[in-house]
């Protein structure tokens, strides 16, 4: 699973999340530290508004969350997903001789190479360079 860390660094370099089931967040917010939360149709569900996105909370009767604020929540892209964001950008994923996840990726004329302990976070870091290099998505 990606860092907190990445994530928001996704989310301050200006990637957009469109919640969908499936999606992964946390919500930042004191007491939140270190729970997950899951885009679900039947458990949590994103409702559009006029005023912007609204996560609400289906049959949560153990505790007292209704709904959060999209603003309020930090989207945790899968894999998948980052490795879509690179688009034709992508070029492999290996894994090195010390147990690290390598993310090869075409950016402008040159491979560029992006390392971590998790491929999560060796994509976002790709990611986050492909952004650097282009518009917002």
């Amino acid at each position: 699973m990606i860092s907190t860390a990445n994530a928001r660094a996704l989310l301050t370099a200006g990637l957009i999340w469109r919640p969908a089931s499936g999606d992964a967040f946390r919500i930042e917010q004191p007491g939140f530290d270190y729970d997950v939360f899951t885009v679900s149709a039947m458990a949590i569900e994103p409702h559009e508004f006029d005023t912007g996105t609204i996560l609400g909370f289906n049959g949560t009767t153990e505790w007292a969350l209704d709904s959060l604020a999209l603003e309020n929540a930090l989207w945790l892209p899968r894999e998948d997903q980052l490795r879509e964001m690179l688009g034709r950008a992508f070029r492999a994923l290996e894994r090195t001789s010390d147990a690290r996840y390598l993310v090869v990726a075409g950016l402008g004329e040159e491979q560029t190479h992006f390392t971590a302990n998790e491929a999560a976070d060796a994509y976002a870091s790709a990611v986050l360079a492909s952004m650097a290099r282009t518009e917002p998505r």
